[in-house]
């Protein structure tokens, strides 16, 4: 028998579970699913068939997206990533045309995360153009596989597929480092931080979501601080504020932010690749920034800056421990729960998760069109039960607040969208 005759099946790559993948897939709960939901819009109609075809091909050029769940023993020591040749599954779908069509499409992304055992773990669905909102292109991501800005990268990939156009990503921005004021201490890290005090929590678990649009606020051209810290910065004045409104006890205020070093074009790593830092505000300093708002953002600048800059694992050195393989999984998985509900009053306040600039055109041809607005929402689940989102288009922000059910209602949600809205406002300091 020559090698042409061998069609014995070749066993699937494995790759184990990356540390941050693994810890996730311990920690997995039906009430609070982690989803990553990411939500496009295009100005006009795709073609359904050529759409299909361009993802898929784009899941191909990417091809460590194309994953699922390896089985084995319950006495195996690692969960391992199975690379497969095709999605198992289809994974694009239409939505049925409706007026809540795009608000059933949302509530999809929070609810129903792509199963682990069928590759791949994403799902874009579409939803037809609507009057005055274009096509909305909603993907849904399990978090325990795959983060925002890497399936950004395959989308970019298939837009390009679609229509023909370069989704080249653009450069950088070019930062001008300037000194800034010396930092002051920050609140110690073994204190409990503040908690988002609850609001008016839902009926039913899971989580709720809202976007928006806001202008880019405004900063001198020559400043020491980004929008980011900005952005940081009213997260913090935003929750401070809500704490108030609820006579929540003032405590000092810790905010996650995730960083990625990634680059952006076809080389990106494909995964969850980014690392958690958390920024620190104490009760006084937020007290003072309406006197004295340059301050504040000129020393959240200089924490930010020393917290991108320090080499970190990306949980932190204590996961790594809990991914060591010297236990079954089970077990392993059993430990990670029970620790993570004793660290829970440890758990920092919220998250703020900046995208930043889309540095992609997204832009899927002539009919279609190029995108003019790109919501990413984070997970919510308690104990933060609050995150924010944003990322830039077209000159514009787009956020995203996402909470826990179990926290915060509704109205919880567009009161905290209206008063990050006015504390952006007031971080812009004039010349």
């Amino acid at each position: 028998m020559t090698a042409l005759d061998d069609v014995t099946p070749r066993p699937a790559r494995r790759i184990p579970f990356p540390v941050v993948d693994e810890v996730a897939r311990h920690c997995q709960q039906d009430e609070e699913p982690e989803t990553v939901h990411i939500e496009v819009r295009l100005p006009g109609p795709l073609d359904p068939t050529r759409l299909r075809s361009a993802f898929v091909e784009a899941l191909h050029r990417h091809p460590r997206v194309l994953m699922r769940e390896a089985p084995g023993p319950w006495w195996r020591r690692r969960y391992e990533w199975e690379l497969t040749a095709d999605p198992d599954v289809e994974v694009v779908s239409f939505a049925r045309p409706g007026r809540d069509a795009l608000r059933d499409a949302r509530a999809r992304a929070l609810t129903q995360p792509p199963p682990l055992s069928l590759s791949p773990p994403i799902r874009l669905e579409v939803v037809a153009a609507l009057p005055d909102e274009g096509t909305a292109l909603v993907v849904t991501i399990n978090h325990t596989a795959l983060d925002g800005p890497a399936c950004l990268r395959v989308l970019a990939t298939a837009a390009e597929l679609y229509g023909g156009k370069d989704n080249s990503p653009t450069a950088p921005p070019v930062r001008t480092a300037t000194a800034g004021p010396p930092a002051e201490a920050a609140p110690s890290h073994w204190s409990p931080p503040a908690r988002v005090a609850p609001g008016t929590p839902g009926p039913s678990p899971g989580n709720g979501v809202l976007v928006t649009e806001l202008p880019l606020p405004h900063r001198p051209k020559v400043s020491p601080y980004t929008v980011n810290d900005q952005l940081m910065v009213a997260t913090a004045l935003t929750v401070a504020h809500w704490n108030r409104e609820h006579g929540a006890r003032p405590r000092p205020l810790r905010i996650t932010m995730p960083v990625d070093d990634r680059p952006r074009d076809t080389t990106m790593p494909i995964g969850n690749g980014t690392r958690l830092v958390e920024v620190a505000f104490t009760p006084d300093e937020l007290g003072r920034a309406t006197t004295d708002m340059p301050a504040l953002l000129h020393r959240t600048a200089t924490r930010t800056r020393a917290l991108k800059s320090l080499p970190r694992p990306q949980l932190g050195h204590g996961a790594a421990l809990l991914a060591t393989p010297v236990l079954p999984v089970p077990w392993r998985a059993a430990l990670a729960r029970t620790l993570r509900r004793a660290a829970a009053p440890w758990t920092s306040t919220t998250l703020l998760s900046n995208i930043g600039r889309i540095p992609y055109s997204l832009d899927f041809g002539d009919v279609a069109g190029r995108a003019h607005a790109v919501w990413f929402s984070a997970p919510a689940r308690m104990p933060r039960g609050l995150t924010f989102t944003t990322a830039s288009t077209a000159g514009r922000l787009h956020l995203a607040v996402r909470w826990s059910h179990a926290l915060l209602g509704p109205g919880d949600g567009a009161r905290l969208r209206d008063l990050f809205e006015h504390h952006l406002h007031a971080t812009e300091v004039p010349r």
